[in-house]
């Protein structure tokens, strides 16, 4: 009589005392016992997804959903499965996102023998996770089971806590399979690690604040992650009455920092696009101060490394010295909103300062607004066209693929009827985007807009087979016949392989493809059909639907480059 094994027991146990309640399940032989006592824990949303890819990413979704707030977990099985969680998790790790990923792997003795399904799977995503664990495949005695529920613990917590990211729980299961399986054992001990509140020392925050004075500083805000749903806010309200004491601030915003203010500028590149040589020599900084992740705006990371000299503070707890614009004076590993909090404090407590330079800036962003708004009324039908359509028309939250959709974003007016924007810019892959955006829509019940491209949306086609994807979910295919950021940027556009090799038109037939998984399906092939589409897409409430907008990869590339040189 083999003793009852009680890792997948403890494992699915301690999930739930961590206040986890997503877990997303990819169907399997080796990790069967894990998913049998997942389905039976009646305090655990289930979501099977077959594609491991696709299951991943919809994990990290669910994650982007709550802003991090709590971990998602994800199993798998054996073998070749677990590198299929690669991409994503590599997203996660890069943008701060907690995952709890759980293999089911073959004892370790067969590894490298030849057995079914069996690869070398402890610390395959050791490069992508913030650390892994390996459990052996006997769990029966006390001192076992103390073993399994304390490294279980320490994974749940080194996922959440600090810079959150990925952990991986690798575990050994060996047969028979069904002595993992059996009614959830008693109340696991559960570890809890409180929040750490770290600030800057006075001496510290009063050196950097004095720094300020007589300077001429740019605040720029990365992506963000904001599990505290007061953070955005208390944030907003500090930098505003920052900017309302210091002129001489300026502070620069991405789309998915999700971070508006008065006086700020939410369109980098349509600004700098505006400016000239002397412009930007009279506008270069004496500080620069970063927060959040990385920053998509090539045109501000140019900028930034063409001046000669200046500070650059960058603020954000990270495991690296991260050195983007070549010029890091000060690495300050704080949560930005303590940072923030810190320095109003002195800040607010000064002497008015006497400066031009927000007003220069804020001058030269609104010249660009209304040479955008003169472009616009002329503008011809293209990618440029189409976004000018649909970005003032959408509710709710807004995903964003990578390549050149999250670039055409920056350069509108933000519509405040859009309450988050998403985008996997931790990596910037292409891969994931549409399993992600529905891995989001399923954890919340607001409508979520994917605006992608066609070659984004064939990587990720599978996730269309997803089960149960909510009518709140809607599909924007900007069809232009392939990759058509490779027509824009200059490394590639003059090369004579571009069009074969690099933009690769796509098979995609959207209209058979909604049909088939029950999509509903509208099409916009000029300015008029868009025009009369959008609404009844964006309010359709019976099923999902996908909305294919027709455009010329090279012609919407010539207006682009039209718009961003029109100075």
């Amino acid at each position: 009589m083999i003793a009852k094994n009680h890792s997948c027991n403890i494992i699915i146990s301690l999930l739930v005392s961590h206040g986890i309640k997503q877990i997303v399940l990819s169907p399997g032989s080796r990790n069967a016992p894990i998913i049998t006592v997942a389905a039976r824990n009646k305090s655990l949303n289930k979501t099977v997804i077959v594609d491991e890819r696709c299951a991943a990413f919809v994990a990290l979704g669910m994650c982007k959903a709550t802003n991090g707030s709590v971990p998602v977990a994800l199993v798998c099985t054996s073998g070749s499965a677990l590198l299929n969680y690669a991409p994503a998790i590599a997203e996660a790790y890069y943008h701060n996102l907690p995952l709890i990923v759980i293999s089911a792997d073959r004892p370790i003795e067969w590894i490298d023998q030849d057995d079914s399904q069996t690869l070398r799977q402890y610390e395959a995503l050791a490069n992508y996770v913030k650390k892994s664990y390996n459990i052996p495949s006997t769990c029966v005695s006390d001192t076992q089971k103390w073993f399994v529920n304390r490294i279980v613990n320490d994974a749940i917590i080194t996922s959440n806590n600090g810079k959150k990211g990925p952990v991986h729980i690798n575990i050994q299961l060996d047969e028979p399979l069904h002595q993992y399986i059996g009614a959830n054992i008693d109340s696991q001990r559960t570890i809890s690690m409180p929040s750490i509140i770290q600030t800057l020392e006075d001496t510290t925050i009063d050196l950097l604040s004095a720094n300020v004075y007589n300077k001429k500083v740019l605040v720029i805000a990365g992506f963000q992650n904001c599990e505290d749903k007061y953070w955005l806010s208390s944030v907003t309200n500090k930098l505003e009455s920052i900017l309302n004491k210091c002129p001489n601030i300026v502070f620069l915003s991405e789309s998915i920092a999700n971070i508006y203010i008065k006086d700020g500028i939410c369109n980098i590149d349509r600004v700098l696009s505006q400016m000239s040589a002397d412009d930007k020599d009279a506008l270069k900084p004496d500080i620069i101060i970063t927060f959040g992740g990385a920053i998509i705006s090539r045109f501000i990371k140019q900028f930034m490394r063409d001046i000669p000299s200046c500070q650059h503070w960058h603020i954000g707890i990270t495991d690296t010295t991260i050195d983007c614009f070549k010029k890091l004076s000060y690495r300050i590993s704080i949560h930005p909103n303590t940072f923030i909090n810190q320095i109003y404090n002195k800040l607010h407590l000064s002497s008015s300062i006497h400066s031009y330079y927000r007003k220069q800036w804020i001058d030269i962003a609104r010249k660009a607004e209304i040479n955008h708004n003169l472009y616009m009324e002329t503008c011809e039908w293209s990618d440029l066209k189409a976004f000018s359509i649909i970005l003032p028309k959408i509710k709710g939250n807004l995903h964003l693929s990578n390549g050149t959709p999250i670039r055409y974003h920056q350069l509108f007016k933000h519509n405040t009827k859009v309450k988050k924007i998403y985008c996997n810019r931790g990596v910037s892959g292409i891969d994931g985007c549409t399993s992600t955006a529905i891995g989001a829509a399923l954890n919340s019940c607001e409508n979520t807009i994917l605006i992608t491209g066609d070659l984004s949306a064939q990587y990720d086609i599978g996730a269309l087979a997803i089960n149960n994807i909510p009518p709140t979910f809607k599909m924007v295919v900007i069809n232009n016949g392939g990759g058509g950021i490779f027509k824009f940027i200059g490394s590639t556009s003059s090369l004579p392989e571009v069009d074969e090799y690099l933009v690769t038109k796509s098979n995609l037939p959207l209209d058979c493809l909604a049909k088939g998984f029950g999509f509903e399906y509208y099409l916009a092939q000029n300015e008029h059909e868009l025009e009369a589409a959008i609404d009844p897409f964006l309010e359709c409430s019976s099923k999902p639907a996908i909305l294919e907008i027709i455009t010329q990869s090279s012609k919407s590339a010539i207006i682009l480059s039209k718009y961003l040189s029109k100075n």
